[in-house]
């Protein structure tokens, strides 16, 4: 499961409209009638339209400044395994979006409880996905991209008249060069922009910073991670715990759909690799064979070159280790593994 919650952004202010996240949220109806295009849904309804969420979400900013946020995207990109799992169904997803919601709600600490009745929010269904320049197949198909459109200017170069060459030969190389790219999909090298095989459903959703009652704060920004302060002469906490609301999100879909995840996995997998990578590997030493197996097909699956998971402490080199995080890291930061 891959999470990222990011703040309405434009320069240095936060005047704009959600008009623009809204339409862009709206690509994949392009040409379709209305009984095909996929409407926005929140806690209780399903059919919403995108006029109504821009008009909710732009009057719902009492108190803010011009230096804060609007409101936040929130992305829920389950993986493959997972996606697999529930059989790509967009009403499991929509009914998992829910419980997830109320899990982002449990997450804030204020001076009450906050509940998913406080939270203003909308969320769509996407079932595309494209391939960007931070995959790891784009990255690795660089090069020959790169050598690729150096021959494409030396043919319009002799196209032109400006140097002298053999077009069909320089168009020969560039086909060799298009099929030795490592990645290629039904036949053609991987680019930015091409849609990916396979499942690709994932949600997308639109919260406000402001709560329903458009009066209090309600922001899971990373400045606004919990804290402690005195209320009554009591240490409370406040603001946002992130930690919280990944870990809950993990064990909302487990539970909800009996899920049964693979260390490799879990959000805690990749915190303990981010800062104590031999705890990380010492910790795949401890699992069961078969789960031990199963982590190791994953990272294969994810592009990751593990020719077998160390089997004992000596096999932990640190220049090994180290090597192993970073292959591991570039399939996270890509999103092939459901961290």
């Amino acid at each position: 499961m891959y999470i990222a919650i990011t703040r309405q952004h434009l320069g240095n202010q936060y005047q704009g409209s959600a008009r623009d996240f809204v339409n862009y949220l709206e690509k994949e109806n392009e040409g379709k009638s209305l009984e095909e295009q996929e409407r926005f849904f929140n806690q209780t309804e399903h059919d919403i339209d995108a006029e109504r969420v821009i008009a909710e979400i732009d009057a719902n900013t009492a108190k803010l400044s011009k230096r804060d946020p609007k409101f936040y995207s929130i992305m829920v990109s389950p993986s493959q395994a997972e996606l697999r799992h529930i059989g790509n169904d967009p009403e499991k997803l929509r009914q998992y979006t829910r419980e997830l919601m109320k899990t982002y709600a449990a997450a804030f600490y204020r001076d009450r409880e906050v509940t998913v009745r406080d939270i203003l929010y909308f969320a769509k269904l996407e079932r595309e996905r494209t391939y960007s320049e931070k995959d790891r197949q784009v990255k690795e198909n660089q090069p020959y991209a790169s050598k690729i459109l150096e021959l494409q200017h030396q043919v319009r170069a002799v196209q032109q008249g400006r140097v002298q060459g053999e077009i069909a030969k320089l168009q020969q190389r560039i086909q060799v060069l298009e099929h030795e790219a490592p990645h290629q999909q039904n036949g053609k090298r991987i680019v930015p922009g091409m849609a990916k095989e396979g499942h690709q459903s994932h949600i997308h959703i639109i919260v406000s910073r402001t709560d329903i009652t458009n009066t209090h704060s309600l922001s899971p920004g990373s400045k606004f991670r919990t804290s402690e302060t005195i209320l009554n002469g009591e240490k409370v906490k406040q603001g946002f715990d992130r930690d919280r609301f990944y870990r809950g999100a993990e064990k909302t879909f487990d539970r909800q759909f009996g899920y049964k995840r693979n260390f490799v996995e879990t959000y805690n997998a990749r915190n303990l690799l981010d800062k104590d990578p031999k705890r990380f590997f010492s910790a795949l030493l401890g699992l069961p064979a078969n789960e031990r197996q199963a982590a190791r097909q994953l990272l294969f699956k994810a592009g990751v070159k593990v020719p077998s998971i160390p089997t004992n402490k000596a096999q932990l080199a640190y220049k090994a280790m180290m090597q192993l995080k970073k292959c591991i890291g570039k399939a996270l930061e890509s999103g092939s593994i459901g961290i």
